[in-house]
C-alpha cells in the first residue's frame, strides 16, 4: 500500500542543479488587451487583490488606494521579505489615503468618476459608513462595475460575520474531504478560497465591463463571498448525496470514482502521481508493469471493480514504483506513455526543463533580493498578451502622480500632504519612470 507523505520539511533547500530561471526586465511599456481600464481597489490582503492582479496582468491600470499602516499583506513576511505583496501587486501602484477624514473621500470619489472599476472587501456596510456606497458612486459614475469581497455575501444570515478564506475552506466541504479517513479533516495549505473567489470576481468584472462597454448598460454590483465560488469547485457533491444517500468519506490521494489513482513513493525517496482513470489507460498500466493477466482479474476489470479493491490494486502499483527512483520511474513510465508525474516541491519545480523553458516562473528585478522569481501571466493570449510591467509598489509611491491625473493641482495636493489626508513616498531607485501610465481612457487599446 503506498505510504502517506509526510510533512515537508522547514529546512532551506538550496537552488543547486538544473537549468537556471529566465532573467526577464519590466515591461512598463507593453499595452495589454485591457490598457485603459482604471481600476481602484481599496482591498486588503489576498482576494481582492488577485481580483485586480488579473486584471493588471492584462494591461489595466490599477490604483491600489491603501491606508496609512498599507495593506496587511505587506506585513506577511518570509525571512523578513513581503514575498506575497512582491507578487500580489505586481502591475499596480499605490496612493495611501487616511480614509477616515472627508478629503480622503472625496479624493476617492473624483478619482472613482473616471475609473471603469472599484474593488473593495470590506464587511457589508462598512462601504455605505464610508460615504462611498455604490449609489454613492454610481451618482458620480453610472458605468462604474464595483467588486464587493466579503466570506458570506451582501445578504444572508451571515453578512456581518467575518469572513477569512480559512472559514470558507471549512464550511464548503473541501476539508471534510481532504486527508485521511482515520485523521483530521485537512485545511488547504494556500489561500484557495481567497485566490478563488479572486479568479471569480476578475471573470464577472468582464463580464460586466462588457454590459457596460458594448451593451450600453449601466455599472452595477458584483457580490462575490469566499463561500460560493469555492463551494462551486466542490462539483456534484449535494447532487451525489442525494442520490447515494451517503456521505463520502476521506480518502487520501485515492478518487472515489477512478482508480487507479494514487501518490507512490520511489526508491530514493520521492514520490510520483499517477491516474489511469480510463480503461484504456488502466490496461496499458498493467501490461506496462508486466502484470497484463490483472486486465481481466475480476477485481480488476471495470472501473467500478478497481474503485471498490483500490487497496489492492495500489499495493501492486506501489510495489513495481518503489523499486525504481523517481527519475527512473518517470523515464519508464514517459516511454511506456503512462500519465504518471512527479510530486515535486518548490525547489524541484525551480529546477523543472518545463518550468524553466515555458518561462513559467522567471527572475525580475528587486530592490531587496537583486532577483526575485514570479510566476508568468496566466493564461497565455496569442494576440493580446499579458506582460509583467512593474514591480510592487512602495506605500504611497504614486500618489502625487495618480492625484494630477484626476485633475488635482499642485496646491491641494500638498495642502493633503500637510494635513495628514495623503501620504506619498519617493519612488525606489530605479522605478522613477513606472510613476505613471501614459493615459487612462479607454482610447487607443
Amino acid at each position: 500500500m503506498p505510504a502517506r507523505v509526510p510533512r515537508m520539511s522547514e529546512a532551506p533547500r538550496p537552488e543547486t542543479a538544473g537549468p537556471s530561471l529566465a532573467q526577464r526586465e519590466f515591461e512598463p511599456l507593453a499595452r495589454g488587451p485591457l490598457h485603459g481600464v482604471r481600476v481602484l481597489d481599496l482591498s486588503r490582503v489576498v482576494a481582492g487583490n488577485m481580483v485586480s492582479l488579473a486584471l493588471a496582468d492584462f494591461g489595466a491600470d490599477v490604483v491600489k488606494i491603501e491606508g496609512p499602516e498599507g495593506d496587511a499583506l505587506r506585513d506577511w513576511k518570509v525571512a523578513g521579505v513581503a514575498t506575497n505583496w512582491k507578487v500580489y501587486a505586481r502591475n499596480k501602484r499605490s496612493l495611501s489615503l487616511d480614509l477616515r477624514r472627508p478629503e480622503a473621500i472625496e479624493a476617492v470619489l473624483e478619482l472613482a468618476a473616471s475609473a471603469q472599476v472599484l474593488v473593495e472587501n470590506f464587511r457589508p456596510g462598512t462601504l455605505e459608513r464610508m460615504g462611498l456606497g455604490p449609489d454613492v458612486l454610481h451618482q458620480r459614475n453610472p458605468g462604474l462595475v464595483v467588486v464587493r469581497v466579503t466570506g458570506w455575501g451582501q445578504d444572508g444570515p451571515y453578512r456581518h460575520k467575518p469572513g477569512f478564506g480559512t472559514l470558507a475552506e471549512g464550511m464548503s466541504g473541501f476539508a471534510a474531504l481532504n486527508g485521511f479517513e482515520d485523521r483530521e479533516p485537512v485545511l488547504p495549505p494556500m489561500q484557495l478560497a481567497d485566490c478563488t473567489a479572486g479568479l471569480y470576481g476578475a471573470f464577472a468584472t468582464l463580464v460586466a465591463l462588457r454590459e457596460v462597454e458594448v451593451k450600453g448598460g449601466a455599472g452595477q454590483v458584483i457580490d462575490v463571498s469566499l463561500f460560493e465560488p469555492l463551494f462551486s469547485l466542490m462539483g456534484p457533491q449535494a447532487a451525489s448525496y442525494r442520490a447515494s444517500g451517503r456521505l463520502r468519506s476521506r480518502t487520501g490521494s485515492r478518487s472515489t470514482t477512478a482508480a487507479p489513482r494514487n501518490a507512490y513513493r520511489t526508491a530514493d525517496g520521492g514520490w510520483v502521481c499517477l491516474s489511469a482513470s480510463t480503461q484504456a489507460m488502466t490496461e496499458r498500466l498493467l501490461r506496462a508493469i508486466g502484470r497484463p493477466e490483472l486486465i481481466e482479474d475480476p477485481r480488476y476489470r471495470t472501473n467500478a471493480d478497481r474503485v471498490r479493491n483500490a487497496e489492492s490494486l495500489d499495493a501492486v502499483i506501489a510495489e513495481f514504483v518503489s523499486r525504481r527512483t523517481l527519475d527512473g520511474n518517470l523515464e519508464f513510465f514517459d516511454r511506456e506513455e503512462v500519465t504518471v508525474g512527479p510530486i515535486y516541491d518548490i525547489a524541484q519545480i525551480m529546477r523543472d526543463r518545463f518550468v524553466v523553458e515555458r518561462e513559467v516562473l522567471a527572475d525580475y528585478p528587486d530592490a531587496e533580493l537583486g532577483r526575485v522569481p514570479m510566476h508568468c501571466v496566466v493564461p497565455r493570449l496569442s494576440a493580446t498578451p499579458g506582460a509583467i510591467r512593474l514591480p510592487a509598489p512602495g506605500l504611497g509611491e504614486h500618489g502625487a502622480s495618480i492625484l494630477r491625473e484626476a485633475g488635482f493641482d499642485d496646491a491641494r495636493i500638498e495642502r493633503m500632504r500637510r494635513e495628514g489626508v495623503l501620504r506619498d513616498a519617493t519612488p525606489r531607485k530605479g522605478d522613477e519612470g513606472h510613476d505613471s501610465p501614459p493615459t487612462a481612457s479607454r482610447e487607443g487599446r
